[in-house]
């Protein structure tokens, strides 16, 4: 079986032309310890590190951590300067990849410009009416088993979310039904997107990064070996089977090991950010009852009902679009707790913003969560209410007030496969059960990618 061995090194124009002390001097912010910086403090409370950074500094401000000066670029002019990137000044390349490059090299997140525009246009045919068509079917059946199989009662639904996510990826992405290895598939992302934030950035002995560099082993062995398959046996409406006969423009297919990358990438960006976003909902609907009865009689509306056995119907792909306050509410779940609180990127030449120069070869970032929790920009941040998503307030707002998807060239290529999953799992779930909170708010680790600690105790109560 072929096997494609992770980067020891980073390639050398990703360290290459680092500023000086000096050259950020100007730019005020802390170093915090030495060596370590503030890496600690930042991997403790990142949303609270950011809220005094800006309370003292300013909407630009250095921060020091994971072994160098970064600088944060604060507010929707910054999303959007950041983010649209008209002059080509950020790479994200240059950006995720050290924080990535030893997981998920070579994912579509981490391509900038002409290659990513290319990749992107090939792995775009996973996206398109027919395709989607079939993984709706495909997760309204693998959805409304599991969802009736949870039955009333107390759980937690972290845990079952992302085994159920799981499961529907194998069914849409792979096309196939986990077999005895999915146990380590589901450890070996675990493990590769905790090594994301370790400290330690070597894959030592022992350490959270051998094991994130292990599991991508064991993951691009597998692929690599299905990516053959698939083409020697060819069709297969799944997301897995078009990457693999994917072509580029000149009609050649894809390296394998490009279609490798870029599943391994799209499985963990599909699979976590989705169990994190449907975790926000459901934790918000059941703190908030008035809100999931709201929900509850928009789906019993539009699917027609239960069937004559008393279950929900399926939520057909033509009436995705219908669904529109339970979108509102899962916008607003995604501003509340967005899965990628936030995004990297590098400099590639000087720019000015916010009345400081920022110097070519600077690592600098944009802070999703703070953007979507700025009381400037929303009355009562900390308050659930989707009717922010109002089309007459989103067009008021600024358009890079609420960006958890990204932007310009990097908008995540799924988004529409997150709205539909999201959406057809409350169409199960709601007219089902009654959704309520256990032991009240859970606390929530924010990095890498937020989930509640406690698993997210509910009850379910049959209706």
């Amino acid at each position: 079986m072929a096997t494609l061995a992770a980067p020891d090194t980073a390639p050398t124009h990703w360290t290459e032309g680092n500023p000086t002390p000096d050259e950020l001097a100007h730019i005020p912010g802390e170093g915090g310890w030495p060596i370590v910086g503030n890496t600690f403090k930042m991997l403790a409370d990142p949303h609270g590190m950011a809220r005094r950074n800006v309370e003292q500094y300013g909407r630009v401000y250095k921060n020091k951590a994971f072994g160098g000066w970064n600088i944060a670029l604060i507010g929707p002019e910054a999303n959007e300067l950041v983010l649209f990137d008209r002059d080509k000044i950020f790479s994200s390349e240059q950006g995720w990849g050290p924080i990535l490059d030893k997981l998920f090299p070579r994912g579509l997140m981490l391509m900038d410009f002409d290659h990513h525009r290319a990749d992107r246009r090939a792995l775009s045919i996973a996206f398109k009416p027919e395709p989607m068509r079939h993984y709706s079917g495909a997760l309204n059946r693998g959805i409304a088993r599991q969802v009736e199989a949870w039955g009333a009662g107390p759980m937690k639904f972290y845990p079952a979310i992302k085994e159920l996510t799981l499961d529907l990826a194998a069914d849409s992405f792979i096309g196939i039904e986990w077999g005895p290895e999915a146990d380590k598939i589901n450890q070996a992302f675990i493990d590769m997107v905790q090594a994301s934030v370790a400290p330690v950035r070597v894959p030592l002995p022992f350490t959270q990064m051998k094991k994130g560099v292990d599991g991508r082993k064991f993951l691009v062995d597998f692929f690599t070996a299905e990516t053959i398959r698939r083409r020697k046996e060819g069709g297969g409406q799944d997301m897995f089977s078009q990457f693999a006969t994917a072509t580029h423009e000149d009609g050649s297919l894809m390296a394998v090991d490009e279609v490798v990358d870029h599943m391994n990438f799209l499985m963990m960006a599909a699979h976590d950010t989705i169990t994190s976003s449907a975790t926000t909902l459901v934790w918000l609907l059941a703190k908030n009852p008035e809100w999931q009865e709201k929900l509850r009689q928009e789906v019993l509306a539009v699917t027609g009902g239960l069937d004559a056995n008393g279950r929900p119907r399926d939520l057909a792909y033509e009436d995705l679009g219908k669904l529109e306050l339970t979108e509102m509410a899962f916008k607003e779940a995604l501003r509340f707790v967005p899965p990628v609180p936030s995004m990297p990127r590098r400099a590639l030449k000087s720019f000015e913003f916010g009345g400081y120069r920022i110097p070519a070869g600077a690592h600098v970032g944009i802070n999703i969560y703070h953007t979507h929790h700025d009381p400037e920009i929303w009355d009562e941040p900390e308050k659930f209410d989707p009717m922010r998503f109002t089309p007459d307030k989103v067009k008021a707002r600024h358009k890079y007030a609420w960006v958890p998807f990204g932007g310009g060239a990097h908008m995540c290529l799924g988004l529409h496969f997150a709205y539909m999953q999201v959406k057809i799992l409350m169409a199960q779930l709601l007219p089902r059960y009654e959704i309520a909170l256990e032991n009240g708010d859970p606390d929530w680790q924010a990095w890498p990618i937020p989930k509640p600690k406690d698993g997210l105790k509910i009850v379910l109560k049959k209706l």
